[in-house]
């Protein structure tokens, strides 16, 4: 493991693990010409990012100018990003399907001089904005394409960017530890996003201490182990723990080809550790309901005990319940039901993170009970940005985990969790206003978080500060809280609770497309036909499940009406941010008319 005597910026941190591990698998991808996946060594990484370097040397950049990427993960990623730091130049991550608006606005704000673009797909969404891309002098397409079909004067092909000189020098002029490396804007649910000013010494502690934490959690990783990769990293979540920490360790990255074929990737690559958002893990567990229900009683009962024994083990082994003769039970158990299921996973991985919004505590429940090692994590792109993560054998589901090392955590009188360490930002860009609204002047960074801290040092997110329904009656309703245990039920796959100001609280639903065809067909209505959503059978059978799935909620809280769809909120729509959180404020726009009529002629009883 590369500790921060061995290097202190992130392109020193490249030069080293290449010195101590030349000859091992850095990364693998697939290759779609010869249709097959291919490796490249940490030696060969080198050579690349040597090449590019010189490529970026013909473009006549200065030390601190911003360089953007728009590219979906692969080792390119990876070269551009450490060509350009060990030269000076500041990274700016984009969003591969972000809106095109949102990049230009990106673009300009950043002043970015060079864009690195994935191909014609992407330059296609970005030329109607082309010319308010000022600030940009060259634009390199990833994938070859024909650039007079969408002429612009910036643009080339990489194959005729990267210069035909071999054996490269590696250069190294980076920017000193704690001077700007990479902006990171905020993928934000509400107006502009903001550029997170994020230093080298900030991400790459965070990935040491990181990999340090594990470490000392006895997660041992070799040559022989592999992350999978599909968050984009963009995000950096991703990029610290799926990019720099591997790095630390020295495992190998495989690059999965996309989530529509992450099945058949996780098969196929057969990946040691995996870092996920909530949304893939809710719908491998709404999958496996699903399938569930198709099988016979039998079937569903042996499923039904080896979770309530796999539930025994798990506890047990935290030390929060006595040993029980069922665990005699647990190798046959696994063998029938757990394995077939993990090895579908690819059946050798010893972790999995999930981060980036809570995950469902029925989820949690089902993959602990399976015997994977699933352990929550949280941060923020201010915190570079893993604040705290759970530990193999200190793993309480419902909580966030304990903070990792060298980090500082703390609820404040308002309940609000606030942290400060070498991993917190140094600031937004040219934003020094919204800087000062959330660090303070004792270097406590403000999450925004609403949290509590148990007696055992664990941490609970328990709403959003600035997300807090005030009801007309007066009292305070946490949306997301009551969204997450409604999205437990694999019926619904996206919600949004509603009463800002209102007598009563109501809710947007976004049905499950498999689960709306079973239940219509026990209702006895037609699932193709789009009235059939506003039958009065199913909003009362859609409210009757509501009901339970939050009965342990205040009184106040009930939800009374909904409005229910089948029309997933998307990145591509503009409802979901590209980390997969929902717009509140862009959804109440977009549902208007639909909102207003929850709201007209309902008495309370």
């Amino acid at each position: 493991m590369i500790t921060p005597n061995d290097a202190q910026t992130l392109a020193a941190l490249f030069r080293e693990r290449v010195k101590q591990t030349p000859h091992y698998i850095a990364y693998r991808y697939y290759d779609k010409e010869s249709k097959a996946w291919q490796e490249l060594t940490w030696q060969q990484m080198a050579q690349h990012v040597a090449h590019w370097q010189v490529a970026f040397a013909q473009e006549k950049l200065e030390i601190g100018d911003r360089v953007a990427i728009m590219v979906r993960n692969n080792p390119q990623w990876v070269m551009f990003d450490q060509a350009a730091l060990g030269l000076g130049l500041v990274t700016v991550p984009l969003y591969i399907d972000d809106r095109p608006d949102n990049v230009a606005y990106i673009l300009e704000q950043a002043n970015v001089k060079l864009l690195f673009l994935d191909g014609e797909l992407h330059w296609k969404r970005l030329y109607n904005v082309r010319q308010e891309l000022t600030s940009v002098n060259r634009i390199i397409l990833s994938q070859t394409i024909d650039t007079y079909a969408l002429p612009d004067g910036r643009l080339i092909n990489l194959i005729d960017w990267l210069p035909t000189v071999e054996n490269s020098v590696l250069q190294a002029q980076e920017n000193p530890a704690e001077e700007l490396a990479s902006i990171v804007y905020t993928s934000g649910t509400t107006g502009k996003p903001k550029g997170v000013m994020l230093s080298h010494r900030n991400m790459l502690l965070n990935a040491q201490f990181s990999a340090q934490t594990l470490f000392e959690n006895n997660i041992l990783f070799d040559q022989s182990d592999a992350f999978l990769s599909f968050l984009p990293l963009s995000h950096m979540f991703e990029r610290t723990a799926g990019y720099y920490l591997p790095m630390v360790s020295g495992v190998t990255v495989a690059y999965a080809r996309s989530i529509p074929q992450l099945s058949v990737d996780l098969i196929e690559l057969r990946p040691t550790a995996f870092i996920s958002v909530p949304r893939i893990y809710e719908q491998v567990y709404n999958k496996i309901h699903q399938q569930l229900l198709q099988k016979p009683a039998f079937a569903q009962k042996i499923f039904k005990l080896a979770m309530d024994v796999g539930w025994r083990r798990f506890e047990y082994r935290q030390k929060r319940a006595k040993w029980h003769i069922k665990l005699l039970l647990w190798p046959i158990l696994s063998k029938m039901v757990a394995q077939p299921i993990l090895d579908k996973l690819g059946g050798r991985v010893k972790l999995a993170i999930s981060g980036g919004a809570a995950l469902p505590p029925a989820a949690s429940k089902l993959f602990l009970s399976l015997g994977l090692n699933l352990l929550q994590g949280y941060g923020l792109t201010e915190t570079s940005p893993i604040i705290s993560v759970s530990r193999p054998l200190k793993n309480m589901p419902e909580s966030i985990g304990l903070p990792i090392l060298n980090i500082t955590a703390k609820v404040d009188d308002n309940g609000e969790l606030l942290t400060r360490g070498d991993c917190v930002m140094m600031g937004y860009w040219q934003n020094e206003e919204a800087t000062q609204a959330v660090i303070d002047a004792e270097g406590w960074f403000h999450s925004g978080d609403k949290a509590r801290c148990d007696e055992q040092g664990f941490y609970y997110i328990t709403g959003r500060i600035k997300e807090i329904i005030v009801m007309g009656n007066g009292e305070k309703v946490p949306p997301a809280n009551m969204e997450l245990s409604i999205t437990a039920d694999s019926l619904f796959d996206q919600v949004m609770v509603l009463g800002e100001g209102k007598a009563y609280l109501s809710a947007l639903v976004v049905l499950n497309h498999e689960s709306w065809q079973t239940l219509a067909q026990e209702l006895q209505l037609d699932p193709a036909d789009a009235t059939s959503l506003q039958s009065k059978l199913v909003h009362k059978k859609l409210l009757a499940r509501i009901s339970e799935l939050t009965k342990d909620f205040p009184g106040y809280s009930k939800i009374r009406r909904i409005a229910v769809f089948l029309e997933p909120w998307t990145i591509q729509n503009g409802l979901l941010t590209p980390t997969l959180k929902i717009k509140r404020a862009k959804i109440l726009e977009y549902y208007q008319n639909d909102i207003e009529k929850l709201y007209v002629g309902f008495e309370l009883a």
